[in-house]
């Protein structure tokens, strides 16, 4: 039968699975938008503020979910809002397929009103992108554009699609859903022979884990393989809950902003297993000084990461979780016993627990009485960030103990991403409950996204780290730039609550002397949106730390005293 190409769109997103799209319409998506009205029994739209709220929605929900989330925008600013969305779910791997209108195909090139060459634009922050300029390329480019997005190494996907063709008529059949491949065509058996070959001949095994774990739901590989080694372990920001964090294997956060016993278990060990990690910048430091007393073996889907930033001796390309699988299967029963390596973590965790410093232990308190309260819900529970300060400290004493409920721009570092990640996150999870933890910095990017939260009465907690300044900027600026403090003190007077209130969201105070566990829970208990002002200190700093250029060995700021 024959469809508009706006109505072929709907058909093929439900033939995907979708049932969710992001978005905010515009001039060169009125088709589509129309025929959203026509399949609103099907497939529901939410109206963000923003583009790119829109975009971090869709990221959140992919995140959260593992599926494919959507956006869409209009033509010109509306298509180039999304690109920063775009950007942080390329550099976190995270499956999203964009859909944008453009002017008519006869008009592109001509500098026609709201025309941007989109295309172009998103090249270097897309795993692929597409114009359909022919109304029948349509099928199959939606088609191509979901399996590319969740293929082998996830990423977002773009499709402009010109408004004639939205109207075109085109013939619309269904067809079966193409698997989903996962790059297990180039797994050796030769490579996996020379991985065990190193795990049988190490005393000391330490596994490094990246957000490739929680891609490719390889935790309970990974547990197995933990066990069949008995190694340590330890994570990158978007490892986070790929691991339960209350695992006596688990040393904890790596790098700059990681724990002691994680740093000096890096420069320990005698082997380094990196499984979906690619060695960022935030966690090697000083790359020349990086367990340079270890063999590397690495597992990734992506060969593209192998010797990119630090040299490994074996690496094994293919799906994590099957890589792991193959891997466990060839071990039978495990490998001999490390004790005496694990003795070495274990007293080394007593000796060097996650403590704090007088300039981060207000935020700890309530980082504490968040993960408190969170744990005492009867739902499922997720986390989301912005950037900063606020995000490290939720990084370092929160506990994290699921894969996909940690949710946080880690790659790109994106400002703006916590409101829009924890409303697409509501949206799929409409039973669990989310919190968003920004910084007053963060907030004043994306506080438009309170409209969303609003409109569709989601119940997400939002706490805002008040510190009336840019507060990782400060953090550097107090370190390394004589206190030279250009442009991060914060005067503009806002009244967090006062904003939310204006959106008919409630608003609470969480000053500095409060009791951080009581006010955390009327929020929770209020079981509706709610922004919280948690007011603290503008010199609270993340600690320990790795100055830039420094081996991670060399942690500044680790102070001896626990509360």
């Amino acid at each position: 039968m024959k469809l508009t190409g706006a109505q072929v769109m709907m058909e093929l997103l439900l033939e995907q699975g979708v049932d969710t799209i992001f978005g905010y319409p515009g001039g060169q998506v009125i088709p589509l938008y129309d025929a959203i009205y026509e399949y609103r029994g099907r497939i529901r739209h939410i109206l963000t503020a923003h583009e790119q709220g829109a975009s971090h929605a869709a990221d959140g929900y992919a995140r959260s979910t593992g599926r494919v989330g959507v956006c869409m925008a209009t033509s010109g600013p509306g298509a180039t809002n999304l690109v920063t969305g775009l950007a942080t779910a390329y550099m976190d791997s995270s499956p999203v397929v964009a859909i944008t209108g453009n002017v008519p195909v006869s008009l592109l090139g001509k500098d026609s009103f709201q025309e941007v060459d989109i295309q172009g634009v998103t090249m270097p922050v897309t795993k692929h992108n597409y114009i359909v300029k022919r109304s029948e390329d349509l099928v199959e480019t939606v088609r191509e554009a979901f399996h590319i997005a969740q293929s082998g190494r996830p990423g977002p996907v773009l499709i402009d699609v010109p408004k004639n063709i939205q109207t075109d008529m085109i013939e619309w059949e269904p067809a079966p859903l193409k698997p989903i491949t996962r790059s297990t065509e180039r797994l050796r058996d030769a490579d996996i022979d020379k991985a065990i070959g190193m795990l049988t001949q190490c005393e000391r095994p330490l596994c490094y884990i990246g957000g490739g774990v929680i891609r490719s739901d390889a935790s309970a590989e990974l547990a197995t393989f933990l066990e069949k080694t008995d190694s340590a372990v330890c994570s990158s920001l978007m490892g986070l809950g790929a691991v339960p964090a209350d695992n006596p294997r688990f040393t904890g956060l790596v790098g700059m902003h990681g724990t002691k016993l994680s740093n000096m278990a890096i420069n320990a060990c005698d082997l380094l297993i990196v499984i979906g990690a690619r060695f960022s910048d935030r966690v090697i430091s000083k790359g020349s000084t990086f367990a340079r007393q270890a063999r590397i073996v690495q597992f990734d889907i992506d060969p593209a990461e192998f010797n990119k930033n630090i040299v490994s001796h074996v690496h094994v390309v293919g799906d994590v979780a099957e890589v792991l699988h193959r891997v466990n299967g060839r071990l039978g029963d495990g490998l001999p016993r490390h004790g005496d390596w694990m003795n070495w973590v274990a007293e080394n965790r007593r000796r060097y627990p996650v403590k704090v410093t007088s300039e981060s232990r207000r935020p700890r308190e309530i980082l504490r009485a968040l993960d408190h309260e969170m744990a005492s819900l009867e739902e499922d529970a997720f986390i989301t960030t912005d950037v900063g300060q606020h995000q490290m400290w939720a990084a370092q004493f929160l506990k994290h103990q699921k894969p996909r409920h940690f949710l946080t721009s880690g790659g790109l570092g994106t400002m703006g991403f916590g409101v829009g990640a924890a409303c697409g996150t509501q949206i799929a999870h409409p039973d669990a409950r989310v919190c968003d933890i920004s910084g007053d910095g963060c907030f004043r990017m994306n506080c438009n996204e309170l409209a969303t939260v609003a409109r569709y009465q989601l119940p997400i907690v939002i706490l805002v780290f008040n510190n009336h300044c840019l507060g990782m900027v400060r953090q550097w600026q107090t370190l390394f730039y004589q206190g030279h403090y250009s442009e991060t003190t914060l005067e503009t007077p806002v009244d967090w609550v006062k904003l939310a209130q204006a959106y008919g969201i409630d608003g609470m105070r969480l000053g500095k002397d409060d009791d951080a566990a009581a006010v955390l829970h009327s929020a929770f208990a209020l079981k509706r949106p709610v922004v919280v002002d948690c007011e603290i200190p503008i010199d609270d700093k993340v600690l320990p730390m790795i100055p830039p250029g420094a081996s991670i060995s060399d942690m500044i700021g680790f102070i001896e005293e626990d509360i």
